[in-house]
């Protein structure tokens, strides 16, 4: 016979059982030396590398060890980076000189250094236009670069901000676009803008992921915080969901069916997608508060973070705000796996 105690024990396990029922977890932390600001965490899967913005550099560690490779100096206000390895290039988003760097992977020497739009922000590589985007914040456009060559051949009229991209089923780039809540797509090839989908229900998009079987645009945004869940043909909203504060980033397991948001108030919200039109919550996993973005690995089906500790100092003059400075030696990539 079942009391009315061990029922509420029992549905008390199912609960906990549910909130975690990703199976995710921190397995461990990697020490990155060296201090200041950090942004976007890049993997290169096959060849195993870590590529993490970091102030005026980008260090590069190896994603399985944790073991420091090497640095790519002189990128000031760095955000992103990308990885043509065809060609054997690497690009990073250079913020505060208006500019990419070119380099060689293997070595991380630089090759070359790239005038894109004004403030450059999220970059990424299109293997099919062998092309490599950035978002650029003050000129509200995006670059497009050749690979190859690193010359600049165009640019994409987005009219916004935008943030995380992702390539279509279709071919084409979707890309949130920060300050106009909206995602804008645009065609690689001939860099025109075809559709702009309004957000509509939540706004300031950042994080961005997708199902190629289901054509499902999963988008992170910050007001309000929600992961909102976009028809990508047609732009209608199927639903939204609470993600955690601060979200920055997104991917996508197709294996699993499992959709992530690193969010910075120190939790990796995740989503089992069960059908295209229907989701459950999977359970957050608390990882450390400034870990905002993310980079899921294929092969292991690891996430990996970027995160770092920050001190308060009391405001000068009393009635100004206090200064955030971050802990020097504190910068980490926090490895978040199965149990």
């Amino acid at each position: 016979m079942i009391t009315l105690k061990s029922a509420l024990v029992l549905f008390s396990f199912m609960v906990l059982s549910f909130q975690g029922g990703s199976g995710y977890k921190v397995q461990t932390r990697y020490a990155v030396p060296g201090n200041g600001g950090f942004d976007y965490i890049t993997i290169d899967s096959a060849a195993r590398r870590l590529y993490l913005s970091h102030g005026t550099q980008v260090d590069v560690v190896d994603a399985d060890s944790g073991k420091f490779v090497g640095t790519i100096p002189d990128t000031p206000g760095v955000h992103g980076i990308a990885i043509a390895t065809e060609f054997k290039h690497g690009f990073t988003s250079n913020g505060r000189e208006n500019k990419v760097s070119m380099f060689d992977p293997a070595t991380l020497k630089l090759i070359n250094k790239i005038d894109v739009g004004k403030g450059p922000d999220g970059i990424y590589y299109d293997p099919a236009t062998k092309r490599v985007f950035t978002n650029n914040h003050g000129s509200h456009d995006i670059s497009a670069i050749d690979a190859k060559t690193g010359e600049v051949v165009g640019t994409v009229k987005a009219e916004g901000d935008g943030e995380q991209a992702v390539i279509g089923a279709d071919g084409m780039i979707y890309v949130n676009s920060e300050n106009t809540s909206e995602v804008v797509v645009f065609d690689p090839k001939s860099l025109q803008v075809t559709k702009r989908f309004p957000i509509g229900v939540a706004k300031t998009p950042t994080g961005l992921a997708y199902d190629a079987k289901s054509n499902r645009l999963f988008i992170g945004c910050r007001n309000e915080p929600k992961m909102v869940v976009m028809d990508a043909a047609t732009g209608k909203v199927i639903n939204s969901f609470p993600i955690g504060k601060g979200v920055d980033f997104a991917g996508f397991d197709p294996q699993a069916k499992l959709i992530f948001f690193s969010c910075g108030e120190g939790v990796l919200s995740i989503y089992h997608e069960k059908s295209a039109d229907v989701y459950e919550d999977a359970g957050a996993v608390t990882t450390q508060p400034s870990a905002k973005t993310m980079a899921f690995d294929p092969k292991t089906r690891k996430i990996f973070l970027s995160a770092a500790e920050y001190v308060e100092t009391p405001p000068t003059p009393p009635a100004t705000r206090p200064q955030r400075s971050i802990k020097p030696d504190s910068f980490v990539v926090l490895v978040v796996g199965k149990s």
